[in-house]
């Protein structure tokens, strides 16, 4: 949930269309932008987070699903009236997340109007809009979904990033292999979309096995290129024009 947001941000500050095909001064400073923000909100959540003062967490240990929606277990004595004594039972990983997403809209506030004035006047509010519309929603998913994401957020990443390589590649109107690497290996946006993508795989990955058998879940990560090198060596099995119907 927290890395979200830098992915939101990165993606919309990308794909304005006057920056889609370049690496400008003004969408790198945007970048730039995106990744303070983020770090920014993220250290002052740990900060004020108990203990108060420290980067570390001290929470309640998550023992089942159910510990993340106590509101739905209000005790109801002889079926005659509900006790409302909602509590957190996982504090504070419920709503760290949330005031995380509050630091985050704050701070972009303060920072990302300067840099779109000066170096993207008439296209940077167009990301600052964006955000302002998917952290609600993202604050909503949390609220919602919190206890299910926190199970099952490694496969979540794994497959997104499986799907947005595959996404990436395919947008590309030239699918032949050749092409495909020389495209990847020579423009410098490739390669760093190509590399985001790996590093969230990577990601995906500790966050599964936690590395409780280092050296076998470190050895996993040599995978992390596979689904990359897997669309380039069959993407010319796939051709749309190939297809033939009766």
């Amino acid at each position: 949930m927290v890395l979200l947001p830098l992915v939101f941000h990165l993606f919309c500050i990308d794909n304005i269309s006057p920056l889609r095909t370049s690496c400008s001064k003004g969408a790198l400073m945007l970048h730039i932008s995106a990744f303070v923000e983020v770090g920014l909100s993220a250290f002052l959540t740990l900060w004020l987070s108990d203990p108060v003062g420290t980067l570390q967490i001290r929470s309640c240990k998550v023992k089942m699903l159910s510990d993340w929606y106590t509101l739905l277990h209000n005790p109801n004595p002889n079926y005659e009236e509900t006790i409302h004594c909602t509590q957190e039972a996982v504090y504070p990983l419920y709503t760290m997340v949330l005031i995380f997403y509050a630091f985050g809209v704050w701070i972009m506030l303060l920072i990302r109007p300067w840099l779109a004035h000066f170096f993207l006047p008439n296209y940077g509010k167009v990301t600052i809009y964006a955000a302002l519309y998917f952290y609600p929603i993202l604050a909503l998913f949390q609220a919602v979904f919190g206890g299910l994401i926190y199970y099952s957020f490694p496969y979540i990443i794994i497959i997104l990033s499986v799907i947005s390589n595959a996404a990436h590649f395919a947008f590309k109107l030239d699918q032949t292999m050749a092409s495909l690497i020389v495209s990847t290996v020579q423009d410098l946006r490739n390669i760093i979309i190509i590399l985001g993508h790996w590093g969230m795989h990577a990601f995906g990955i500790v966050a599964l096995t936690e590395l409780k058998d280092p050296v076998f879940h470190l050895s996993l990560i040599a995978l992390v290129p596979l689904p990359a090198v897997f669309y380039i060596l069959t993407a010319r099995f796939t051709d749309p024009i190939k297809l033939h119907t009766d």
